[in-house]
């Protein structure tokens, strides 16, 4: 795809091989992978999103070999999947604080945009499981965290690349109370981000391409 058009983010983890799963180690959220505003997101629901990926993958690529060979070359989809995970709730909390709304209409309307360029709904699925990992039934959720980053950049007056963006979302990392299982990791409130994941998660998108910012 040519790089053109208006540019988005994309919060996504890497395409990753997932471990096993197993319950949560801490005694005060037991069966949870992390817990964020009270909520829970338990290790089942984070096994689901993984297994949605690999079924995704195995759909798209059916020789066993060329399979094994995706899942050889990554090795930390569950870490990252959680990561995304996390960030969605964190993002989604910074623009509600913000008084920012996406409508369904405007992911509508940004999807048409890439699915054109991409060559169609299907082009734009493959692409986005090959790149960024993620699943076509969470397509739309992702188009909505990046019209939610859009937009809360645009209120501050401001670029995602900036201090006062990240600023942001540590408020409402600290507003949420990240609490990551540890098998995991830990969540850095100033960073918003998952402490020693291997690929960032912000990246430039266009309606037509993607490449990664610093």
């Amino acid at each position: 795809m040519h790089r053109r058009r208006r540019t988005a983010l994309l919060l996504s983890a890497a395409i990753a091989a997932a471990p096993l799963l197993t319950a949560c180690g801490s005694d005060a959220h037991p069966g949870a992978a992390a817990v964020v505003g009270g909520q829970r997101i338990t290790v089942a629901q984070l096994e689901t999103r993984v297994n949605e990926v690999r079924d995704a993958q195995r759909a798209a690529v059916t020789d066993d070999a060329q399979y094994a060979q995706a899942i050889a070359k990554t090795g930390t989809l569950t870490r990252d999947t959680l990561h995304g995970m996390v960030l969605d709730r964190v993002l989604h909390r910074a623009a509600e604080d913000a008084g920012i709304t996406v409508t369904r209409k405007e992911i509508q309307t940004m999807r048409a945009g890439l699915e054109q360029q991409a060559g169609g709904a299907k082009g734009l699925e493959t692409a986005w499981l090959q790149q960024y990992g993620i699943a076509p039934e969470r397509l739309d959720d992702n188009l909505r965290l990046q019209l939610e980053a859009q937009k809360l950049a645009a209120a501050l007056g401001t670029d995602t690349s900036q201090p006062a963006f990240w600023a942001a979302l540590s408020k409402a990392s600290k507003e949420l109370g990240v609490d990551l299982n540890p098998r995991y990791g830990t969540w850095d409130v100033d960073k918003s981000s998952r402490v020693d994941a291997k690929t960032p998660w912000v990246r430039e998108v266009t309606a037509s391409g993607t490449r990664q910012t610093a």
